[in-house]
């Protein structure tokens, strides 16, 4: 038998970035939380405490805050982009380098029906995220570009149906062609080398995309989450078709018809018991099959 050190990574995690573009009156805001990782052969920092090789993590945190002002943050992929291509181009012994972030949304308080020039507030959960992977050197370097949401709550108050499932000796759910559905929307999508080609807008395929998910949550009768999944991943795709593939994650957020005729009142699909846990936990992955898989983007 011989124990080796099978694989090794290392960085600095959630970097809290706040930015604020301060060219005109009217100031602009990013607020991020970055991640770092760097790959290479670091094996005799693990295996003999040599750091020879080792950019500390505090020199990475130092690079992602000084690259948010030398850089600016036009997109949050963008911004991905440039530093994993510098620690990949620049620090000798890192071969690949993966940059997450996320991004949390603010928008302008209103003062007199107007926007205010300076002053946000923070709207809502949903986060916005990106993921980049930067590998090799030169013509043989490879980048993915992974974005997505998380958080993002949705109900809809009916137009939802859950029935004709396989049932056994302990199935006791009963079958419904009217229910609440909500969920709490994880979707990351991977881009194809289209859109690593100068000019393209992330935050337009951004918005596009989250509109296109959006518009089939609301507008599709839905005979199961899954179908709803599907349709989303499937008009995603459609929409942005420099996108390639896009993983869903849904949990079920379960809403029960709460018990109200022992009192005496009737409650038709009126009052409900939201329960939090368990919960169905529904998982789709959507693919342009024209396009290669890139199991090393998700990595």
């Amino acid at each position: 038998m011989s124990i080796v050190l099978a694989s090794h990574q290392y960085g600095k995690a959630e970097n809290r970035v706040v930015r604020v573009q301060r060219d005109s009156a009217r100031h602009e805001i990013v607020d991020l939380n970055v991640t770092t990782t760097l790959r290479g052969d670091f094996a005799d920092a693990y295996l003999t405490g040599d750091q020879s090789k080792v950019l500390p993590t505090d020199t990475q945190k130092n690079t992602v805050y000084a690259y948010a002002k030398q850089k600016g943050v036009a997109s949050i992929e963008g911004y991905a982009l440039e530093l994993a291509r510098h620690f990949v181009d620049d620090v000798v012994p890192v071969t690949g380098a993966r940059v997450d972030v996320d991004a949390y949304p603010w928008t302008r308080a209103q003062v007199g029906g107007t926007g205010h020039d300076h002053t946000w507030v923070r709207s809502g959960s949903e986060v916005r995220t990106a993921a980049v992977t930067v590998s090799g050197q030169g013509e043989r370097q490879v980048a993915h570009v992974l974005a997505g949401l998380k958080e993002l709550t949705l109900l809809k108050s009916t137009g939802s149906q859950f029935k004709g499932f396989l049932e056994d000796e302990y199935t006791t759910l009963r079958e419904t062609d009217d229910r609440v559905m909500a969920t709490s929307l994880v979707a990351t999508w991977r881009y194809g080398a289209a859109a690593l080609e100068d000019g393209f807008d992330f935050d337009a395929a951004y918005a596009q995309i989250r509109q296109a998910v959006l518009e089939q949550f609301a507008t599709l009768h839905s005979l199961a989450l899954q179908q709803t999944l599907w349709h989303m991943g499937k008009a995603a795709l459609e929409r942005v078709p420099e996108a390639v593939e896009i993983r869903l994650l849904a949990p079920n957020k379960h809403h029960f018809d709460y018990d109200l005729e022992r009192f005496g009142v009737q409650n038709h699909g009126e009052v409900f018991h939201a329960d939090d846990r368990p919960y169905g936990l529904i998982q789709a992955v959507v693919a342009n099959d024209a396009h290669p898989a890139a199991p090393e983007a998700w990595a």
